[in-house]
């Protein structure tokens, strides 16, 4: 009997070592991943802060908003229904939605073909408006403020958004500039072959180049998009005079007061309006990071 107690508890010991072993060895796995990314973690941790901060601002009471606590009290759900009788936020966001989608479709309608004259067409004077075109980039938006707006009151377009969208469809110096970057990666053979299959310039273009260069598209769409969700200086200049055509980030001006700022409607009504812009990132997130390394080559 006891030789075979001892041959049963010898046998249980084997069975039981390895799946401790398994889990020491999947926490010690884990260990080594959170101490490998700790840099990451910690900055992940910085860039996340505020946004944590705003929410906790947005569930509080406007006195709570003024003391030392970081913590509500009570979570004021209700800021989020209130902000939409407070000011028309729906209103406000549509007006965004119009101006960021109509003027990042103008500026993909007219930055590709020029991007594309500059980076795979053989004319003159290519380089002189490559460099035309880096220098507008340049130029200071503060700088043509005056003669820009001197010229839309003339055509009496203040008090719209046609001053902030028909300009886009017009050409945009920063899109121009990447797409032709990204022009300038894809194989010149695509386009050679296509030509001696009868494909004008047009059809090449729409045909072989553009489904290229989907990364670069969706990059410039986003930071477009992105760009006039968030602007506050045009809306505000040229629609600031007719509250019918306000954006969101005019809108949510309107919480401050002479004396007072109701900080919790503020940041939930901030809140609101950042959802459009994460949800469109984290869908296009994947194809933006490859429209920024410029790989315009196909696997």
């Amino acid at each position: 009997m006891s030789v075979l107690t001892t041959a049963r508890d010898v046998v249980t010991d084997r069975t039981t070592v390895p799946p401790r072993r398994g889990r020491q060895g999947a926490v010690r796995r884990r260990l080594e991943t959170v101490a490998e990314h700790s840099l990451l973690i910690a900055l992940a941790f910085i860039v996340l802060m505020p946004f944590v901060l705003i929410a906790l601002t947005a569930l509080m009471t406007n006195e709570q908003t003024m003391s030392p606590n970081l913590w509500p009290e009570a979570f004021q759900w209700h800021n989020f229904t209130d902000v939409f009788h407070r000011i028309p936020l729906g209103r406000y966001a549509a007006n965004t939605f119009l101006y960021a989608a109509l003027a990042t479709v103008g500026t993909l309608v007219s930055s590709v073909p020029a991007a594309y004259a500059m980076a795979k067409l053989r004319w003159r004077g290519r380089n002189a408006w490559f460099l035309m075109t880096v220098a507008v980039m340049m130029l200071p938006a503060q700088v043509t403020l005056v003669p820009l707006y001197s010229m839309w009151a003339g055509l009496g377009l203040v008090g719209s958004l046609a001053p902030l969208i028909v300009p886009m469809f017009f050409g945009h110096a920063f899109s121009i500039f990447l797409l032709r970057q990204f022009f300038l990666t894809l194989p010149q053979e695509y386009l050679e072959a296509a030509r001696l299959d009868g494909c004008g310039e047009l059809r090449t273009l729409l045909r072989v180049v553009l489904p290229l260069t989907r990364p670069a598209l969706a990059a410039v769409a986003v930071f477009q998009f992105t760009f006039c969700w968030n602007d506050f200086m045009g809306p505000l200049l040229y629609a600031g005079n007719n509250e019918s055509n306000w954006t969101l980030s005019v809108g949510l001006a309107q919480f401050r007061s002479t004396y007072q700022v109701e900080w919790n409607l503020t940041m939930a009504a901030s809140l609101l309006a950042a959802v459009p812009v994460v949800i469109l990132f984290f869908f296009a997130q994947k194809t933006f990071v490859q429209g920024i390394a410029l790989t315009g080559v196909k696997g």
